[in-house]
């Protein structure tokens, strides 16, 4: 539901149409988190191979992975893209889903956007039957680095990604999921699921 308020957000699953415009906000989100030094090449490369409108697209038809957006009037301001069946060697969890990203645009970053995309994934863990979730965060992003601590995500020891042959220490979190009694996150702050 929308009441056409300039505060309103909705949260709702991605569709096979939302590719592109979840492609371009991922790139600028991509882009101004990482490319703090400016572009190089293994970041163009990665940016063009992994977050392309055809990577988005293979993702959103994969039976593993879902994607949830949060858009305001229209306009795509953030996701969460999630992998199921996803397995780390510092995970606990038997059962566990990966978010593989939270992104949300600067300008909604600390309107609770992030937050209820979360909450919404978290949420939708639980009701598959999954133990808990796990991410990986880039150990320079202080930002990413506190949010994850204040939603009760345990940091479990660093971890090594790599982009385009390049290594770099991330930091892995994790957090279980029971029953969530509670009301959700999107409740809380006045957004709108669908």
């Amino acid at each position: 539901m929308r009441d056409g308020s300039a505060n309103e957000f909705v949260l709702r699953r991605a569709e096979a149409a939302d590719a592109i415009c979840i492609a371009v906000l991922a790139t600028q989100v991509f882009l101004d988190t990482y490319a703090t030094d400016g572009i190089r090449l293994a970041l163009a490369q990665e940016a063009l191979e992994t977050l392309s409108p055809a990577a988005i697209a293979q993702c959103l038809g994969r039976a593993t992975s879902t994607v949830l957006v949060a858009e305001r009037n229209g306009h795509l301001v953030g996701f969460a893209q999630l992998t199921a069946h996803s397995e780390h060697e510092l995970v606990p969890f038997t059962a566990a889903v990966e978010l593989n990203r939270l992104y949300v645009q600067e300008g909604f970053t600390g309107r609770g956007v992030g937050k209820a995309l979360l909450r919404l994934a978290e949420e939708t863990i639980c009701a598959s039957g999954a133990e808990g979730i796990w991410l990986t965060a880039w150990s320079r992003n202080a930002r990413a680095l506190a949010f994850y601590a204040r939603q009760g995500y345990a940091d479990l020891g660093p971890t090594l990604f790599t982009v385009q042959g390049e290594q770099h220490e991330n930091r892995l979190f994790a957090k279980p999921l029971g029953v969530m009694a509670r009301p959700s996150q999107a409740q809380r702050v006045g957004l709108v699921t669908k």
